[in-house]
């Protein structure tokens, strides 16, 4: 089974759970007249309807890649996570809307016990469910099932923060809590829903995935072969549950167009081996150049023009930039941070 059928699959119980919890919630509702349930009831609508949302971007970036879609589907999860985040933020203005009229006239509670009950009920598999789902999100790289399962939890913090009000109110009989410990927890929502839209955002706009990208750069310096003598231009896009690496490779320029190649599978085969087949890549392969020598450790070199000096450790910074490394002997050869080689910042664009 497929990371994107897994994700849709899972996805389908995500919807199934957030309409029993809305119904639970109802209840506890009907039961209590709490008006801080009838607000957590309001944001399970949200949950609901997010939850469509993000079965139908799921349904969407699981289709194959056609010819007016060369990439696949899977930027529709970024658009997807967009509206989620705004519809948990939408529900945590609300809820401070209702909490707040509530707070300046109390209304009266009854069968706090069941409510209670109840409602803790729903914030238990609310948690559970969506831990799952972030974890099998990340695990696949599904923006829409991580949203999912962030909602879920955020659900089940102002859920939390509902119980504490309504476990004070059943011990004081002060009816103001009710609406006061909603209001604090309102604002828990509202970060949350903005964190999914920054989220969505920076892949729409294709921003860098710093911490994948060091974990990339980590994996092919400790598994550095000898014929590759340098890595550059590397960009990761994020397609839903699949990314794009592209990167040029420099070798030694006499291979063949086979030797050449078969170097592509060997770097292939080390990043899908840790990554999984996730990640689709895109090589470009470059002779190397005189220059290159300095930084070459291959023991074995039918044409080297120089010794080998010293090779230059690959980060995330300079595995970025468009151009080949080379060695520098000056004053101002230091090491900065991330063993990127500040003197580097002198060669010129080739």
């Amino acid at each position: 089974m497929t990371a994107a059928k897994q994700n849709y699959d899972f996805q389908k119980l995500v919807v199934i759970t957030g309409i029993f919890l809305f119904i639970v919630k109802l209840v506890a509702w009907y039961i209590t007249h709490s008006v801080a349930i009838l607000t957590d009831a309001l944001e399970s609508t949200v949950n609901v309807a997010s939850g469509f949302i993000g079965l139908y971007s799921l349904y969407v970036s699981a289709k194959p890649r056609d010819r007016r879609h060369p990439y696949g589907h899977g930027k529709v999860e970024f658009v997807s996570a967009a509206v989620e985040g705004t519809l948990i933020s939408a529900a945590g203005v609300l809820i401070i809307f209702e909490a707040a009229k509530n707070l300046g006239n109390p209304h009266p509670v009854a069968k706090l016990d069941y409510g209670i009950i109840l409602i803790s009920i729903t914030a238990m598999i609310n948690f559970l469910v969506g831990a799952v789902a972030i974890r099998k999100g990340r695990k696949n790289n599904s923006l829409a099932l991580v949203a999912s399962g962030k909602h879920l939890q955020s659900d089940t913090y102002s859920t939390i923060g509902i119980l504490v009000g309504l476990i004070l109110l059943f011990l004081t009989g002060l009816a103001w809590l009710d609406s006061a410990v909603a209001l604090v927890f309102a604002l828990l929502i509202i970060y949350t829903g903005y964190r999914i839209v920054r989220d969505s955002l920076s892949g729409i706009m294709d921003e860098a995935d710093e911490e994948l990208l060091k974990k990339l750069v980590g994996l092919l310096q400790a598994n550095m072969d000898e014929n590759w003598i340098d890595l550059h231009n590397a960009r990761i896009i994020k397609y839903g549950s699949t990314l794009h690496l592209d990167c040029h490779l420099t070798i030694p320029w006499y291979f063949n167009v086979h030797e050449s190649h078969a170097e592509i599978d060997k770097l292939n085969y080390l990043v899908n081996n840790h990554f999984g087949e996730s990640i689709e890549m895109f090589v470009h392969t470059d002779g190397c150049l005189d220059y290159s020598c300095e930084i070459c450790d291959r023991r074995e070199c039918p044409v080297r023009k120089a010794a080998f000096k010293r090779s230059i450790a690959w980060s995330v910074m300079n595995i970025s930039e468009n151009h080949k490394h080379k060695y520098v002997d000056d004053k101002d050869d230091v090491e900065g941070e991330d063993g990127f080689d500040l003197s580097e910042l002198k060669r010129k664009m080739l």
